[in-house]
Order: structure tokens, then C-alpha cells, then sequence
């Protein structure tokens, strides 16, 4: 098949999984052309002196031009613009639209002019992440928009139960939405061994925690601050890594100096050797105030790190409370203090939860189970009345 894949291209999970989607379906014999405004951040093989090339990948920027009549940028247009381009001149079968608004709008846009003036016709697959569904699209401006551009879709997806749930419930789609889980690559997330990296960043023999997120305030970062502060006091020796970066970042620091633990965190920003961190750590924290998956804890799981997540969205699907780490309530800093603390002075409970969590990344979110569901998908639509 011929896709076109279509996602933001910066550091967050549904670029990443777009990103490792086209990779995989690439390396299966697929044409995929990404049809982003920059080059995906994990989307490797494309000139990049470190990395070997990866056949059949191609990227097509999204370019907007600057108008003194307009105040804000046209990117959906600029981008069914480019869709339109692309599927005309490289015969695309299939448009991939990762996020609903704008991506699944764009390619509606696209469909119809290709429909209508070239006579040509391509089918729409929307992937559901999260916050096109959960805080874009409660905008009420946004809701006929998002129930539109899902429905017109020839086939949809949504990336946990969850989310599967909130968009029937809160946009009366008359749409059948199929559960793909999000995926890691277990050749790469995996248990590295790490000693020498431990010795520099714990020379004295501390536990290791970590956090990785886009430090967004739904990520609820302070939570986990506030959580090592009750850590350090009962006495345990730890240091907390903190992956990535973004507008929260700064207030983060900035308590952990108020809270005098600065000097036991380290603020790493935006990392590209995440296994390697991931595989030397202890415990993850995800204290999200919301997560339609949790792909970040996956990596984890996958590295053999056991996680102490919040009860809400996707989170609970992911991490099985008790089995591969610790389901907690959102915003309770205490519960999430007291099920660390269980995960790093118990050892032996410690290395059944990471060898569960393991066993879980590897058995049902793979690469080689999950992306056959979207080749299948893409077949379905195909096979399929366009809408």
C-alpha cells in the first residue's frame, strides 16, 4: 500500500507512535510518505548521519506562507493542500490522520477536492490520542467540527478503551472506533546493563526515580516532587531524573529548591537515549491528571521498570494495579509516596513487579502484534464504500 501519515512531529506519544508506525509498516513493504510542517523527531533513516537509511520513507513539509491579511497561520489549509499534492502525484491509497482536529479535517478537506475536481478518491484512517478528543474537542466550537471529521473518516481507531468510551459518550459518533493500543519497540526499550551510567548518577549507591513527560501542567509533574520530598524524609537515599521538557518545567525546579531537595533531582530535558535512563531507574511516576495511554510508562515497562501511575484515562488498561506496579488516585501525593517507597525498600517486590512489567510490554504491546491491526485496517477501509 501507498500511505500517507500525517502527525505533530514534536515530542509527545502520538508523534512517536505515528513516527514508529510508518517505520514499521516501511520496513513491511509499505510506502509511507509523512506529511508534516517539520521532520518528526523519531523518524530516522532520512539524511541523518547517524542513523542507516529506511526504504520506502518519504516526508513532504507542510509550508505556510505569511499574508499581512491574516493574523494567524492556515495550517489545516496549507496541509490539505498538501495532501491534495500528494496524493495526486504519488498515488496514495490511504491518509492517516493522527489526531482528529486538525489532521482528520485536513484530510476530509483533501478527500473531497481530489473527489471532486481530479476524480480521484483516497480513504481517511483517524487515530484517536487523547486531546483532540478530551480538551479540543469539549470546545463547543469545536464539537460539530470533531464529530464531522470523525464520521467522514472511513475508518477510526483510539488508542485505549478509554478513549474508545469518552468520544461515543461525549460526541454521539455514529461511528464504530477500533482499540489499537499504542506499541514500543522492545529491541529497542529494553533492559540495558547500565552500572557505569548508575555510578555517575547515583556514586553513593541511591535508588532511581524517574519521570519523562512534556511537563505540560495535565501531567501534574509537582505531584511527583512533592511525592519525593515525602521519599527522602522517611529516610531512603534516592535521586529523581526528570525527562523532557516544557512550560512547567521551571516551577518544578523551583519547588524542589523550596522544598530543599534540589540538590537529589536532575532536570535532564529532552533526551534521545531514553532506554538507557529508563533501564538504570528504579521506579516511574506518572502522576498525570490525565492520559488517554500512558505511552512513556510503556517504554518503562519495556526497559523492566516497574510504575506507580494515577487512576485516570488509559493509565489503568496500561499498568495493572499490584501486577507491574501501582495504581494510585490522581492527586494523592501521600498514597503515591507510600507505593514508591514499597517498590524501593522491598527488593524482592520490587524485581517481581519489573519482571511482570516486562513480560507485559513484551507480550501485549509489540510492534509485531499491534501494526498488523492498522495494515488491517487500512484493508477494511479500502474494501469499504468510501464515506
Amino acid at each position: 500500500m501507498n500511505i500517507g501519515i500525517t502527525c505533530y512531529p514534536t515530542y509527545g506519544g502520538s508523534g512517536v507512535v505515528a513516527t514508529e508506525l510508518g517505520k514499521s509498516l516501511a520496513q513491511r513493504g509499505h510506502k509511507v510518505h509523512f506529511i508534516t510542517y517539520a521532520l518528526p523527531m523519531r523518524l530516522t533513516g532520512l539524511g541523518n548521519h547517524d542513523s542507516e537509511y529506511i526504504e520506502n520513507i518519504f516526508y513532504h513539509e507542510v509550508e505556510m506562507s505569511s499574508y499581512p491579511l491574516f493574523e494567524f497561520p492556515l495550517y489545516s489549509m496549507s496541509l490539505a493542500s498538501k495532501m491534495v499534492e500528494v496524493v495526486r502525484f504519488e498515488k496514495l491509497d490511504i491518509l492517516h490522520a493522527h489526531y482528529a482536529i486538525p489532521h482528520a479535517t485536513s484530510a476530509v478537506l483533501a478527500k473531497q477536492i481530489l473527489r471532486k475536481d481530479m476524480h480521484t478518491d483516497v480513504r481517511i484512517i483517524t487515530t484517536l490520542h487523547g486531546t483532540d478528543i478530551t480538551l479540543v474537542g469539549l470546545e463547543k466550537s469545536f464539537e460539530p467540527l470533531m464529530k464531522f471529521s470523525i464520521e467522514c473518516s472511513d475508518g477510526v481507531t483510539a488508542v485505549s478503551d478509554y478513549l474508545r468510551r469518552e468520544t461515543l459518550n461525549n460526541y454521539s459518533v455514529n461511528k464504530a472506533i477500533e482499540v489499537i493500543p499504542n506499541f514500543v519497540d522492545v529491541e529497542a526499550f529494553r533492559p540495558m546493563d547500565t552500572s557505569r551510567f548508575r555510578k555517575l548518577l547515583a556514586p553513593n549507591q541511591e535508588k532511581l526515580l524517574v519521570h519523562v513527560s512534556n511537563f505540560r501542567e495535565v501531567k501534574r509533574v509537582k505531584d511527583a516532587v512533592r511525592a519525593f520530598k515525602i521519599i527522602l524524609d522517611a529516610g531512603v537515599k534516592a535521586k529523581f531524573l526528570f525527562v523532557g521538557d516544557g512550560p512547567d518545567r521551571s516551577e518544578c525546579q523551583a519547588l524542589a529548591r523550596e522544598l530543599n531537595i534540589g540538590q537529589h533531582t536532575s532536570f535532564l530535558g529532552k533526551q534521545s537515549e531514553l532506554a538507557a535512563i529508563l533501564s538504570a531507574s528504579d521506579v516511574f511516576l506518572i502522576p498525570s491528571g490525565n492520559e488517554s495511554f500512558g505511552l512513556s510508562a510503556l517504554e518503562a515497562m519495556a526497559c523492566g521498570v516497574p510504575v506507580v501511575s494515577s487512576d485516570v484515562g488509559g493509565l489503568p488498561e496500561l499498568n495493572i494495579d499490584g501486577e507491574t506496579g501501582y495504581v494510585v488516585p490522581m492527586g494523592d501525593v501521600d498514597t503515591i509516596a507510600a507505593k514508591t517507597l514499597k517498590l524501593l525498600v522491598d527488593q524482592p517486590l520490587h524485581d517481581e513487579m519489573a519482571a511482570k512489567a516486562l513480560n507485559r510490554a513484551r507480550v501485549e504491546f509489540t510492534k509485531e502484534r499491534l501494526v498488523p491491526l492498522y495494515e488491517q485496517a487500512y484493508i477494511n477501509a479500502l474494501n469499504a464504500p468510501s464515506q
